[in-house]
């Protein structure tokens, strides 16, 4: 049931629909149609006028991450029960439509041990293979996958990608993002695949891997969209997973030298159009220090026509409020290299496997801090995103109810959630609030103009899609209702909003949306 404009607008062909997410339990509920165009008795009123000619980024899309660590949770149940996982993440229509994906070359923090692609000191790689990625489990791989039953040990991140990508109408892009290079290629390292740094006579070497690795990914049936050279490059001294330390200057040099040449080489990179083939988004880690990293590989020529944008993270998360969520940050890279995409790239937050669900809603501790996930991440996407950002990306896609597997005890929540126990699947609150996003901005849509006046706690954007259609996101973070009213070319749709609920309005032509 959709509802069109107001009778007095009837000449507009334009339906509305209305979804929710809030602290009162709604998970991506349709409104009523009842309640639109109902005006609040008393209350906040809030005027948001749409622009629709007046365009700014193009969007790639919103999602989160294949990792060794989802994919063995996926083969822990029965393969209906992973089928409907896998619809309800990457359907639009039937799901929350993931569209922007991120996985790891090697092991990462999310891996069930480490592991690269080539035998110990095979320095003309010759023993490559990307199988680690696609051998599927034994279960014997750490203390924590031990003595649970896998319903697929053939499965893995390659199947994962392949299964994922037959979902009807599924429309995803995936980065590829190394943690380590082997431990034969580093040096300082303090134990296997953590901390330290490659080996500036191995930069060849390594340049070498990771086009490899794009091509055996090729091979398998996935292309890959993009790549970053290294991920968190600047915690490589206290790190307690795989990681690998690369200074701006040693990214500029690895990229300008070793890597960029490589990719055109192997036909991956098109130097002559950056949007034709893999694209290669430096950085890789927190937003709060991003402008001083990339600014050496951008100033330099030879490394800066390699890259086509700068991917970024969001930790310390205590911080992101008193800074804004760094959208001065984001001006900054924006302005300062306006031909250079923009990617969020990776967030998360520490599990509580007590209440998993709750824990989104009220504030919760972790290394970085106090602060409340849900208010966190809505802010967080919606400024990333009004500033230039052109899609974002969680990390962990599936974890268990426990946030695990993981031998490093570090254990995150997820969008999903399985009990490989009991294959009871768990949908959590950041699984709606990504669909708020992912599901009605779809690729390919650009953000538009939505003037309104400021109000503490209400943050708010605005997409129109290929098809014509727009999505208005709001969140509301305050304790109290408002009532919102869209003005959107000669119609008013008036809507009221919750207190603590994020709410999308999408406007459409009849007959594009059920």
């Amino acid at each position: 049931m959709s509802i069109c404009c107001s009778p007095k607008k009837a000449h507009q062909d334009h339906i509305i629909t209305v979804y929710q997410t809030s602290h009162a339990g709604d998970n991506l509920k349709r409104i009523s149609d009842a309640t639109i165009n109902t005006s609040l008795s008393e209350g906040k009123k809030v005027t948001l006028q749409l622009l629709p000619d007046q365009e700014f980024q193009t969007y790639y899309g919103f999602g989160a991450s294949f990792t060794e660590s989802s994919a063995w949770n996926l083969a822990t149940i029965p393969k209906k029960i992973r089928k409907d996982v896998l619809t309800k993440i990457f359907s639009p229509t039937e799901g929350a439509g993931f569209s922007l994906t991120r996985t790891h070359i090697n092991s990462s923090d999310y891996s069930n041990g480490h592991y690269t692609y080539v035998e110990n000191g095979d320095e003309d790689l010759s023993s490559f293979s990307v199988y680690e990625d696609m051998k599927g489990f034994s279960g014997d791989e750490n203390d924590q996958v031990r003595n649970i039953e896998l319903v697929d040990p053939t499965y893995d991140i390659i199947p994962m990608i392949l299964e994922a990508s037959n979902i009807p109408g599924a429309d995803f892009k995936i980065i590829a993002s190394p943690w380590s290079p082997p431990s034969w290629m580093k040096s300082g390292e303090t134990a296997e695949m953590t901390n330290g740094s490659l080996q500036p006579n191995y930069y060849g070497l390594w340049a070498k891997y990771l086009s490899k690795y794009v091509s055996a990914y090729k091979e398998q049936g996935i292309d890959l969209w993009g790549i970053t050279p290294q991920n968190e490059p600047l915690h490589a001294h206290d790190a307690r997973w795989d990681s690998n330390g690369f200074s701006p200057e040693q990214g500029r040099d690895f990229l300008r030298d070793h890597l960029g040449p490589e990719l055109v080489k192997n036909g991956h990179l098109q130097l002559n159009d950056l949007d034709a083939g893999l694209r290669v988004l430096i950085y890789d880690h927190n937003k709060s220090t991003m402008n001083d990293y990339v600014t050496a590989t951008y100033e330099d020529p030879e490394a800066s026509k390699y890259v086509w944008g700068t991917a970024f993270h969001w930790y310390a998360s205590s911080g992101l409020n008193e800074k804004n969520w760094y959208a001065t940050a984001l001006d900054t890279l924006r302005t300062n290299w306006p031909g250079k995409g923009m990617i969020h790239t990776e967030s998360s937050i520490d599990i509580d496997p007590t209440n998993p669900i709750d824990q989104y809603w009220r504030e919760s501790t972790d290394y970085a801090g106090t602060f409340v996930p849900f208010d966190t991440y809505a802010y967080d996407i919606i400024t990333d995103i009004n500033h230039g950002a052109q899609g974002y990306i969680e990390w962990c896609m599936i974890l268990s109810h426990l946030g695990q597997p993981n031998p490093y005890d570090n254990f995150n929540s997820a969008p999903v959630l399985i009990n490989p126990m009991t294959d009871e699947v768990i949908y959590t609150p950041l699984y709606y609030l990504l669909s708020h996003f992912s599901k009605f901005i779809r690729p390919n849509a650009v953000r538009i103009g939505l003037k309104g006046e400021e109000v503490n706690g209400l943050i708010y954007t605005a997409a129109k899609n290929i098809d014509g259609s727009i999505a208005v996101v709001v969140f509301n973070r305050n304790n109290e209702e408002y009532e919102l009213t869209l003005e959107h070319e000669t119609s008013n749709y008036t809507i009221k909003i919750g207190p603590r609920t994020l709410q999308t309005t999408h406007i459409h032509n009849n007959g594009v949306i059920k």
